[in-house]
């Protein structure tokens, strides 16, 4: 039997935060039921497709996963173990609003099997919430990350943002900090990525000087690693810290370049060496409309794809993939350090990643 890491995603949100360009539909969660049986029968598909797979992990991404109610969660969980193996440590992992959750919800997703819950957080400011677009407080974030745990999530992480429109050195460690106080065993930071066609990039055009410029960003990214490697938070990724035994299983399986498949509107995949991606179109899926084109990755691809994946990790790549020369080069720069044949970069070689990566491919 195959394994794999399996994603669904659900592409309902209650409103579009100011700097998101996801696949998303916001005022349409009256099509979820509709979604499920999509689901199921793209599930059903699947196995048709290639024969018993079991699911290591399972990732429920949005969107909005946590505007599923209890009973919806539950049908979901159940349709995802009729059709996959799913062993009973299988990490089940679900994003979650903390504006869209309350205690009984909670524990519905808690007994459909859902084991880990990722809250997007982004920031303990109220102000800076506002302005990033979020239907929740500071207050309402706390509160949620403590009725998971009351609900027996001991796998709980938080998504922050920093480099916001704004935002102070201070305010970051005050976030950092609030996070830090409650029962969070795993954290990513993401520095704010201003895409084209949102509010966001709107108001940064608007606002010259609105953005912490890089130097600050750098060190906003510093002070994290200090102070979460502080409280036992290991950087195991360029963005993410864990406690040891809680790094992400399902996101490992991206950046090693396993078998995942991805399901629902806009999902993608990679299984067999060959990637493929669902239609962006809430109705077209709905529709039934299946995957689009595949790509065969040729060897050329494999190597740069494991080189930029590998390299965001601390396990990073086989010294031996690497051109020697550029290698060496780097290494005498101080950006990369090699130990028991893995090569990876350096604190120095994180700041610039993309730079080392390009040096290299």
């Amino acid at each position: 039997m195959k394994h794999i890491a399996l994603y669904i995603h659900l592409p309902f949100c209650a409103r579009k935060c100011a700097y998101c360009d996801f696949v998303s539909f916001p005022g349409r969660t009256d099509q979820i039921p509709a979604y499920l049986d999509r689901l199921a029968r793209e599930m059903e598909a699947s196995i048709g497709k290639y024969g018993p797979l079991a699911a290591d992990t399972v990732f429920l991404g949005g969107g909005t996963p946590s505007l599923l109610t209890g009973e919806q969660m539950k049908r979901l969980m159940a349709d995802v173990r009729r059709f996959f193996a799913v062993a009973p440590e299988a990490e089940i992992t679900s994003e979650a609003n903390p504006g869209t959750v309350d205690a009984a919800k909670l524990r519905a997703f808690r007994e459909a099997g859902v084991n880990r819950l990722s809250l997007g957080v982004q920031s303990f400011d109220d102000g800076l919430l506002g302005t990033l677009g979020r239907i929740h407080t500071a207050r309402e974030a706390e509160d949620a990350v403590r009725m998971a745990a009351e609900a027996g999530f001991s796998n709980l992480s938080l998504d922050l943002m920093y480099a916001l429109p704004g935002q102070r050195m201070v305010q970051w460690q005050a976030t950092l900090d609030a996070a830090l106080s409650l029962p969070i065993r795993h954290i990513s930071c993401y520095s704010l990525i201003v895409e084209d066609g949102t509010p966001m990039k709107a108001l940064v055009e608007a606002n010259p000087g609105l953005l912490p410029d890089e130097d600050a960003a750098v060190s906003m990214q510093h002070e994290a690693a200090r102070r979460l490697g502080q409280r036992g938070f290991s950087r195991y990724e360029i963005s993410n810290y864990a406690l040891p035994g809680f790094e992400s299983r399902h996101n490992l399986v991206y950046w090693r370049r396993g078998d995942y498949l991805g399901l629902g509107c806009a999902a993608h995949s990679l299984m067999n060496g060959r990637r493929f991606s669902n239609t962006a179109s809430l109705d077209n899926y709905l529709a039934g409309e299946g995957p689009g084109e595949i790509e065969t990755l040729t060897e050329r691809d494999v190597f740069e794809e494991t080189v930029m994946l590998g390299l965001r990790t601390r396990e990073g790549v086989e010294a031996a993939l690497l051109p020697a020369d550029r290698l060496e080069k780097l290494r005498g720069a101080g950006l990369m350090a090699v130990e028991n044949g893995r090569a990876r970069v350096t604190e120095a070689g994180a700041d610039v990643l993309n730079a080392v990566i390009l040096a290299l491919i």
